[in-house]
């Protein structure tokens, strides 16, 4: 396996079971870190979008919820799971997660390590950051929360991983 892949980790859904990202192999992936009561919460309805939007090309979205940003992620388990239904997410959710610091989850520590990853160096500021993986799961580019930078606004990019 390429070390250098996301496909050597291993995550859990929300309802505990752990699966390989390699499940994912073949995809273009978003992996985001979200929060239900952030500024930036609307961005579920956003990214579920632009699921839509790209449907049929071996696209997906993968969310992480996190509390490092302001405890802005009280929500655990099956709550998680029905606000993120409630907000139209038609993308995994997986269980909740330390995304910075010391704890981070390895997945987010190799998107921190550009010697790890191969690409990018890059720690979330807040809540849905965003890193944008190829269809080999290599980490490409990501995206900071702003509205500003925005993965809807680079489309060409997402589709051409």
């Amino acid at each position: 396996m390429d070390n250098k892949s996301i496909y050597r980790f291993n995550v859990k859904k929300l309802n505990g079971e752990e699966i390989s990202l390699s499940e994912y192999n073949n995809k273009v992936l978003l992996i985001v870190n979200t929060a239900s009561q952030c500024g930036f919460t609307p961005q579920l309805k956003e990214l579920a979008a632009l699921k839509t939007q790209l449907a049929g090309m071996d696209f997906e979205i993968l969310a992480f919820p996190s509390n490092d940003f302001g405890g802005q992620e009280p929500l655990d388990g099956e709550a998680i799971a029905v606000f993120c239904e409630a907000n139209g997410a038609n993308y995994p959710i997986f269980e909740k997660i330390r995304v910075r610091g010391p704890y981070a989850d390895p997945l987010y520590q190799f998107f921190a390590d550009k010697k790890e990853n191969g690409n990018v160096r890059s720690v979330p500021r807040w809540n849905f950051h965003k890193f944008l993986i190829d269809k080999n799961g290599h980490v490409v580019d990501f995206y900071y929360p702003s509205p500003n930078q925005t993965p809807q606004k680079s489309g060409e990019r997402l589709t051409a991983c």
